[in-house]
């Protein structure tokens, strides 16, 4: 539950962000007659993700317990941890110019055909952000309870709704730079569980036969199929039996991506104080 429920609420909140800074903006300029062609971009692209989401769960699903669904959740896994780590790193990059980079785009559909302008740039963005959602859900419902995946998932979309609504009301008055930080850390060690799990699968296929004896088994402390040990599982990549080469790989990547990431924060912070001491 745990997992989803950060997995939505960033995406829903990077989703929702787009389509505040859209509205707030048609609001700032007497356009709100557009309001609806932005709702009708943002409306296709969850139907699209939904439908998109459901076929491929339901696909997978029917090869339940076998060799392909393995092959599957590694593949799923793999790709979700590279997709994690690129958005998180761009995201810390361009937060700063985003509503700059969104309201030259609205212009330069309300310049144009704006129902069809405004509606696919909402399109693009949610749709975006929906097509990374089902890839990361596909990768945590497989190894968690559906129940508890989806009321992960229903906590973290409306409390992405709830930023969405205080960045309308506040518009760039609302700093979401310490949230994007915090948030990013934790997906991260989501991401180093995933990259755990793949190493799992992989030595289980016999893939990857190296590093491959558990170095102790926990299940009578604490099973990965018990609730708590599920949640850890699910976001933290707890094993009951993990290999060295899993906890290699784990510890590893998190080493590397939270010190480059905090860098890269540090570097972006220094560089506003710089320009702000500079206007001043």
């Amino acid at each position: 539950m745990l997992a989803t429920l950060v997995i939505f609420l960033r995406e829903g909140v990077e989703a929702s962000m787009i389509v505040a800074i859209l509205l707030a903006y048609l609001n700032r300029i007497g356009r709100r007659d557009h309001f609806r062609d932005v709702f009708l971009g943002v409306g296709a692209a969850l139907l699209l993700a939904t439908a998109g989401g459901a076929v491929a769960y339901e696909t997978i699903r029917s090869y339940d317990g076998s060799r392909v669904q393995t092959i599957f959740e590694t593949v799923t896994f793999l790709v979700a941890a590279a997709v994690l780590t690129y958005m998180t790193f761009w995201m810390r990059k361009h937060a700063r110019f985003l509503s700059k980079e969104l309201r030259e785009r609205a212009e330069a559909a309300l310049d144009g055909r704006a129902r069809w302008g405004l509606g696919l740039l909402a399109f693009q963005a949610v749709g975006r952000e929906g097509l990374e959602t089902v890839v990361f859900t596909l990768a945590i419902i497989f190894s968690t309870t559906t129940a508890g995946a989806l009321t992960g998932a229903a906590i973290g979309l409306a409390g992405a709704l709830g930023v969405a609504f205080v960045i309308y009301r506040l518009g760039h008055r609302l700093n979401l730079s310490k949230f994007f930080t915090v948030i990013g850390v934790l997906l991260m060690v989501f991401a180093a569980g995933l990259l755990a799990d793949s190493v799992e699968n992989l030595q289980k296929l016999g893939w990857l036969p190296v590093l491959n004896a558990p170095m102790w088994h926990s299940a009578r402390l604490l099973p990965e199929s018990s609730s708590f040990g599920d949640v850890l599982h699910s976001f933290f990549g707890y094993s009951d039996a993990p290999t060295p080469l899993q906890l290699m790989i784990y510890l590893g990547y998190l080493a590397v991506v939270v010190i480059a990431f905090l860098g890269v924060r540090a570097r972006l912070g220094a560089r506003a104080a710089r320009a702000q001491a500079v206007q001043h």
